[in-house]
Parts: structure tokens; C-alpha cells; sequence
């Protein structure tokens, strides 16, 4: 996932994007089972999904990538740029959550479609903003007790 020039707010060179207008039902729909969980959480339920073990990494990136994920055989790996923010580290997460969940044959398959790639990283992006909005929205209610 590379940083998106819609900006919101930029820190340390990051560019972050404004949340969509609007979140699709299907995109709802399939974050709430994830909302909440925690990582170790988050690997138990992608590894029964997808059949592979996985391991989350944070690594020293360029500014321009927040993450990418690599699948080989029955194992997947999801890096994510150590020098992001916690809250846009766990966007990337789920954005590569995604990828690895619902794209699972590969960017030279997708290349070879009628699809564009941009419709399939918008669709990354409205899964992870759908967690991420509510996981938000949670923290707000809770410290505001």
C-alpha cells in the first residue's frame, strides 16, 4: 500500500488520507468480525481463512510504502513501515489483510484481468478504512466516559 496523495494531515513525511465519504455495506459487512481483535487474534483467524502461516512484520520502509505482503507456498508474511503511527500501522494491516484474504492469486493473475489494479487497492482501502473508522469511533466513546 503507498501513501495516498488525498491528504488529511501529514507527519514524518507520511501523507494520510481522508476517510471516504462513504463506507459500502459489503466493506461494513466484513470488518466487523475483524474490530477489535488483536494481532495474535488477527493471525489465528487469517491462518484459518487462508490456510497459511502468517507473520506480521514492522520494518524500516520508504516513506511511500506503508506495506506489502508476500505470499510463498503456505506462508505469508505482511510487512508494514515501523515509522508509521500505530493507528495508520493497523489501517495497513487490514489493507494487506485484505490483499492476502481476497486477492489470493497473485498481481501478475490481477494484471491479466479487465480490472484495473486501482479498483483492487480501492477496495483494500475501503475494508481497512470500514475497520479502522469503527475501531476509532470506539476508542473516542471509551475515553470519553
Amino acid at each position: 500500500m503507498a501513501a495516498s496523495d488525498s491528504s488529511s494531515g501529514n507527519r514524518g513525511g507520511f501523507v494520510f488520507p481522508a476517510p471516504p465519504e462513504y463506507i459500502p455495506e459489503w466493506a461494513e459487512r466484513e470488518a466487523n468480525s475483524w474490530i477489535g481483535l488483536d494481532e495474535f487474534e488477527i493471525l489465528v483467524r487469517a491462518e484459518e481463512i487462508t490456510g497459511k502461516r502468517i507473520e506480521i512484520t514492522c520494518s524500516l520502509l520508504p516513506e511511500s510504502t506503508w506495506g506489502f505482503h508476500i505470499v510463498k507456498g503456505h506462508r505469508a508474511g505482511i510487512f508494514l513501515n515501523r515509522r508509521l503511527p500505530d493507528q495508520w500501522k493497523r489501517f495497513a494491516l487490514f489493507h494487506e489483510l485484505y490483499h492476502l484474504l481476497e486477492h489470493r492469486k497473485g498481481e501478475s493473475f490481477w494484471r491479466r484481468t479487465a480490472t484495473p489494479l486501482s479498483s483492487f487497492e480501492h477496495q483494500a482501502d475501503l475494508f481497512a478504512w470500514a475497520v479502522a473508522l469503527k475501531e476509532w469511533e470506539i476508542c473516542w466513546k471509551e475515553s470519553s466516559l
